[in-house]
């Protein structure tokens, strides 16, 4: 029943973290399409006002007029809309989930024995200071040299250090796939953390500043848009982390480490592409096709990485073939599943609901278990039953000849 339920927080917690999720990327992605996008105001009042930037947008059954004060408005509106609870939600729905996935559950998700023999209460703690760490080293970086000349270039190199770090030691810790998702939850901590600590404060001040007619200091305004320029290249590595989960070929390599960087800088090279083609449709900047081609080229150099080997499958075919080449039966597959899948899927528990102590659930879940098993690797998750190569040739032979359960 507890993995039942458990199932059930994860589905719900997942459902509403991506809702909530779809709300923060899709208004920070708009806002920086917008600030790239805008124009000197024509209108004399609007200068007069002292608006700095416009924009003219057609969308759905209407026209829009967006426009952006250098300074102070000339007066507050009676309704300001604040753009912080996407962030917050975000992040309280994906470190809900992020426990109930594996945190909850240390020595089955989060630990990897063959990696680095944790206790479930040495893992968590060290996974959770994961996130505070990378917070606080990131915002001292942010602190000491983001307002200095060439400030933006030397916090991007050091950030990007940092970022190679932390992945390089989650990968030497933890279960592959939990690595990963560790890493982008570390990052996305970090962007609502620069909300909650940084954007909204300034924002606050502001705002009581002009209530109180006192002037208001534009460092509020630079300190907001450096982070928030952070955050968006930090979206798309952070949505690779979070998807990656799902593709066991990414964190079951031995080199898992490089992959999820590479992937992460691609992310980024790529949204820097998007970023700056808004100003280049104004003629503000050359053509940024480069930082595409630059992504382009690293995703397609680790696919040709990450190639499948020949010679793995004819080992696993070699060591399927102990003495027989013919069928596998249900008598033969019966003990290796009894040895490596009834833990988690027998009598006492039935993770997923799934249960393969009787030739029924075999023949019910026939085409999972070759998925899981044999083509993704997922299963035995981290290989805690310590199956064999030769174990998952069998059960490949076993589907492939009809997956026989009489």
């Amino acid at each position: 029943m507890e993995s039942y339920l458990l199932d059930w927080a994860n589905l719900l917690l997942r459902w509403v973290h991506v809702i909530t999720a779809i709300a923060w990327v899709g208004s920070s992605f708009y806002f920086v399409f917008l600030d790239s996008s805008l124009t000197p105001p024509v209108d004399e009042d609007l200068k007069k006002q002292g608006v700095s930037g416009e924009l003219w947008a057609l969308h759905g059954g209407g026209f829009y007029h967006p426009v952006k004060f250098a300074g102070a408005p000339p007066q507050l509106p009676g309704h300001l809309h604040w753009f912080y609870w996407e962030s917050y939600s975000t992040w309280l729905t994906g470190f809900s989930l992020f426990t109930v996935s594996y945190l909850w559950s240390a020595g089955t998700y989060l630990i990897d024995k063959s990696v680095m023999a944790w206790t479930p209460a040495a893992a968590v703690a060290v996974a959770l200071s994961f996130l505070v760490v990378f917070w606080l080293a990131y915002d001292a970086i942010c602190r000491i040299f983001g307002q200095r000349k060439h400030g933006d270039a030397i916090v991007g190199a050091l950030v990007l250090v940092l970022v190679c770090v932390a992945s390089y030691l989650a990968c030497h810790w933890f279960a592959g796939r939990a690595a990963f998702l560790l890493v982008g939850a570390m990052i996305a901590t970090a962007m609502s953390a620069n909300v909650f600590f940084w954007i909204i404060p300034g924002q606050k001040t502001v705002v009581a500043d002009i209530k109180a007619g006192r002037p208001v200091d534009p460092i509020h305004g630079k300190r907001g848009k450096q982070r928030s320029v952070h955050n968006t290249y930090f979206t798309l590595p952070v949505l690779f982390a979070m998807l990656s989960n799902h593709y066991s070929f990414t964190y079951s390599h031995p080199q898992n480490w490089l992959v999820l960087i590479l992937m992460m800088l691609a992310g980024a090279a790529i949204r820097q592409f998007f970023v700056l083609r808004h100003g280049f449709k104004l003629g503000r900047n050359p053509h940024p096709w480069p930082y595409a081609a630059v992504g382009v080229v690293v995703i397609l150099a680790t696919i040709v990485w990450l190639k499948p080997k020949i010679a793995i499958n004819s080992v696993a075919d070699g060591a399927g073939n102990t003495g027989a080449s013919g069928p596998i039966d249900y008598k033969t597959l019966q003990p290796v599943l009894a040895q490596r899948c009834y833990l988690c899927h027998g009598a006492e528990v039935q993770m997923k609901n799934v249960r393969l102590d009787s030739p029924q659930g075999v023949a019910t879940h026939a085409q999972a278990i070759y998925q899981q098993v044999v083509v993704s690797k997922i299963m035995p998750l981290n290989n805690a039953t310590q199956i064999t190569d030769a174990e998952r040739a069998l059960i490949r032979r076993w589907f492939e000849s009809g997956a026989a359960v009489n």
